[in-house]
Order: C-alpha cells, then sequence, then structure tokens
C-alpha cells in the first residue's frame, strides 16, 4: 500500500477512563479539520493497526481528525489470547466507543466536530451498536465488517452507512447484504474488485481509503444534512 500524502502531524497520546478501565489512545486533529473519526478495530488489533493508520492518514489529509483507540485493556488483550471471551463481546466494544465518543465531547478542540465511527470486522459491529445508541454520530465506514453483529440495532441506525467489503471475501458480502437489508437509514454497500477480507492486494487498501474519505467529507461537514435511503 502506498502510504498517502501526509501532513505534518504528531499523535497525541491520550488516557479515556470508562468505569474501572483506562483506554490508550492517539489523537490526531489537523488544522481547520471538519469531523472526527473514532476507530473501532477487531479482536486481535488495536490502535497500531497498519491499515487503520494507512486509512486514518488518509482522512487527515481529507481534513478530518482522528482517534484510535484501544478498546480493550493490556491484560484484557492477554487474557483474550487463550480464553477468547470478548472478540464477540459487541455490547462492550459499543459502550466504550460510546464513551470515547463522550470524552471527545468533553475536549474544547473537538467538541464542536461532527463524529464519524469507522469499524473493521468486528469492530463494525460495535460502531453501528453505539450509533443506534448515538443519533448526533452522523456517518459509519464499515471496512471488512460484521455489521450482522449488530443484530437489533441495523433498524434502529440513523447515520448514513458505508459498507466497503472485498469482491474475494464472499461470506462477509452476504453478511453485509443481510444486515443492509436491515437497515433503515441511508445506505451503501461497495464492493472492491480484487480484494479479500484484509484489503492486502495492491491498490485495494488506497480505495477504501478513498471511499472512507470521501463519505465521512459529504456527511461530517457542518452544512451536511442527514439523507434518507
Amino acid at each position: 500500500m502506498n502510504k498517502p500524502s501526509t501532513l505534518d502531524l504528531v499523535a497525541r497520546p491520550v488516557r479515556i477512563t470508562t468505569g474501572p478501565v483506562t483506554l490508550d489512545g492517539d489523537l490526531d486533529i489537523p488544522d481547520g479539520a471538519h469531523g472526527v473519526v473514532l476507530f473501532a478495530h477487531g479482536s486481535g488489533s488495536g490502535r497500531h493497526s497498519p491499515r487503520n493508520r494507512f486509512v486514518a492518514e488518509a482522512l487527515q489529509v481529507g481534513g478530518l481528525a482522528t482517534l484510535l483507540f484501544d478498546l480493550l485493556t493490556e491484560d484484557e488483550e492477554y487474557r483474550e489470547r487463550f480464553t477468547r471471551h470478548l472478540r464477540f463481546d459487541i455490547n462492550l466494544m459499543a459502550q466504550r466507543l460510546i464513551a470515547a465518543t463522550d470524552w471527545l465531547a468533553s475536549l474544547p478542540e473537538t467538541r464542536e466536530l461532527k463524529v464519524g465511527y469507522f469499524g473493521a470486522s468486528t469492530g463494525a459491529g460495535a460502531a453501528i451498536v453505539a450509533a443506534a445508541q448515538r443519533p448526533d454520530v452522523g456517518a459509519v465506514v464499515s471496512r471488512g465488517g460484521r455489521p450482522d453483529l449488530a443484530g437489533p440495532s441495523l433498524p434502529l441506525m440513523q447515520a448514513p452507512t458505508l459498507l466497503i467489503v472485498g469482491s474475494r471475501d464472499e461470506p462477509v458480502i452476504e453478511m453485509n447484504r443481510d444486515a443492509m437489508h436491515e437497515m433503515r437509514c441511508e445506505k451503501q454497500l461497495v464492493i472492491v474488485p480484487g480484494a479479500t477480507h484484509l484489503f492486502e492486494e495492491p491498490g485495494t487498501l488506497e480505495e477504501v481509503a478513498r471511499l472512507a474519505t470521501q463519505w465521512f467529507q459529504q456527511h461530517l461537514t457542518k452544512d451536511a444534512t442527514r439523507g434518507r435511503p
């Protein structure tokens, strides 16, 4: 994957407390940012995911602030390797995403920015559950995601939602199609030719970044109005 043209930004390490745990994150705010995107990664991944960081850099170039943070603590990640008890705990991940959203609303530099969610794998399910509970969320993008895991939250979604799936990720394509039929919001499914689940093929992750940037720019600007299906 070719690194996008980047801004001269230095990630700001942050710590987000939610209940009894504190989560580590990296916040980047380009000058004149017109929205902020929170990343919800899948199981076994975190804020250092090279794929999510690649997309985040493209969003920053596009004038959007980004928050990449760990949905699990180091201790939880360690125990998860053996028990695998949290990887499908969608509600836990969603509540932590909501806590991070509230934390951003408490910061002077981000409180006026419209919020979007970028979810990958199981993180996409968490992003949809969180967005269904937060009607102020302006847009959601899913990369190779499992929106089907959001279950009863799907018809409650109001945020415009873009589902991106690789053409060679056939089981996930069907899961996304089934989930999309349950949604009542503005929605779109884009299938990236030649891409597998992780979008490792040349040019495919660049296409994800382009599509995500375009979607968030369209829906997170101050004068953006929420579309209707």
